[in-house]
């Protein structure tokens, strides 16, 4: 996906969003504490610093809601930023109610189990850190709770080192043990998102292909009338030399279609066995322009071809010259026929190249640029991206998109060559 970033911040909003609700919970159940302690009872609690603390709280749970509203996608860094807040907040309620000897205390694990279980490991172990010294801080600084404990002695001070001893193997099996869990659903989960993807791609290719062989046998008819009646006209010649030229250029493209035709209805197989030999990757690449020419004669390109030399041997895969012309079209339709920029430089193992035109550039560059039927083009069909994309994935490759900052847009192909050399085999 072109903006997965997205998608993922996207996720840490709904996270968010959970948090407020659970902050709700613990701030009613806090309040409902402190009015049982004191009227059950009977504690002689700091009642307004209390109240300030569980307000400021609920503030802050309110300003997040309202923001969470007007900028609905949060990043990482901000999602972290209000779970420590959580801990400042239930640090600061601990500290007026006995501390480390406040049956609560065990609240301070759920900041962490939240980020061990939502959030990369590095945030984990900055929490985990954070949680710890927050009750060990509590273990030396507090209010004590009144009547509490009275005449326990260094009993009680064993038990509340046991308790502080117990929160840390706690806090530490979650660093470890909750995180790799975590990570490996999440890991599952991407692996399951691309699959789905994967799938519904291969079954839009189904469905082309479908498309595409009805089209190639209604059309062989239509095409093969073309040719005849352009080879009329080629016979007018003498009297109108401009007909001739037109029905030439006319022939050569029903040709062309002819054969594109062909090789829609040919197997996979067999079009590699026909169509895949051998050959130099510079070679490859000016005979790919040479057949867009063809198709473009109206169409400027300028090359800029660098790589070491001799160019690495491809097996000279047709999906992959279509995926080229598919980019140049693109380029030249949106440049309305102008200058067409194609760069391309390799090395023994890898192919960069560039097209780029001289257009208006895209108006958006999102994750559904590359799917079936959905383009930015007023009268598009969304198609040409598609293939790319998936002759991009058959054989290895990344597509990327970019405006450039002097007009136009830029598409990007980075491929590994190991799939086209003639020793790795099929290209799947």
């Amino acid at each position: 996906m072109f903006e997965h970033s997205l998608g993922n911040e996207t996720m840490v909003a709904t996270n968010l969003h959970r948090l407020v609700v659970l902050r709700n919970i613990v701030v009613a159940a806090l309040g409902l504490v402190i009015i049982l302690a004191i009227a059950s009872l009977s504690m002689d609690l700091p009642v307004a610093p209390l109240i300030l603390v569980l307000t400021s709280y609920a503030l802050l749970n309110g300003y997040t809601y309202w923001h969470l509203k007007r900028y609905p996608v949060v990043s990482s860094q901000r999602f972290f930023l209000h779970v420590t807040l959580d801990v400042c907040a239930l640090f600061g309620f601990l500290y007026l109610t006995g501390g480390a000897t406040n049956p609560f205390v065990s609240l301070l694990l759920l900041p962490l189990v939240i980020v061990a279980t939502t959030m990369p490991r590095r945030y984990t172990f900055v929490m985990g850190g954070i949680t710890i010294l927050a009750y060990t801080l509590l273990m030396f600084s507090h209010k004590p709770l009144p009547h509490a404990h009275l005449g326990h002695g260094i009993d009680f001070d064993l038990h509340v080192m046991g308790m502080w001893f117990s929160f840390m193997v706690g806090a530490g099996l979650i660093v470890v043990f909750v995180v790799r869990m975590a990570e490996n659903l999440r890991q599952r989960d991407h692996s399951l998102a691309l699959a789905r993807e994967r799938l519904l791609q291969d079954q839009s290719l189904v469905a082309l292909g479908t498309l595409a062989a009805g089209a190639a046998h209604e059309m062989g008819t239509p095409l093969a009338t073309m040719a005849v009646i352009t080879k009329e006209l080629e016979g007018y010649g003498t009297q109108v030399p401009e007909i001739a030229d037109h029905a030439r250029i006319l022939r050569q493209q029903v040709d062309r279609c002819k054969t594109t035709l062909s090789r829609m209805t040919a197997k996979a197989g067999q079009q590699r066995a026909e169509d895949g030999s051998s050959q130099p990757l510079d070679d490859f690449l000016q005979q790919t322009v040479m057949q867009w020419q063809n198709m473009r004669p109206m169409a400027q390109i300028t090359q800029e071809f660098s790589g070491s030399k001799p160019a690495p041997v491809i097996v000279a895969d047709t999906t992959l010259m279509q995926a080229i012309i598919n980019l140049l079209n693109n380029a030249a339709d949106a440049a309305d026929n102008r200058e067409v920029k194609l760069i391309a430089n390799w090395d023994k193992q890898h192919l960069s190249l560039k097209v780029c035109d001289q257009g208006p550039g895209l108006p958006r560059i999102d994750a559904k640029l590359g799917q079936v039927f959905y383009t930015t083009k007023e009268n598009g069909q969304g198609l040409g991206l598609f293939l790319v994309r998936a002759v991009m994935d058959r054989i290895g490759g990344k597509l990327s998109l970019q405006n450039q900052e002097s007009g136009g847009a830029c598409a990007r192909i980075e491929l590994p060559l190991g799939q086209l050399l003639p020793h790795g085999g099929n290209t799947k």
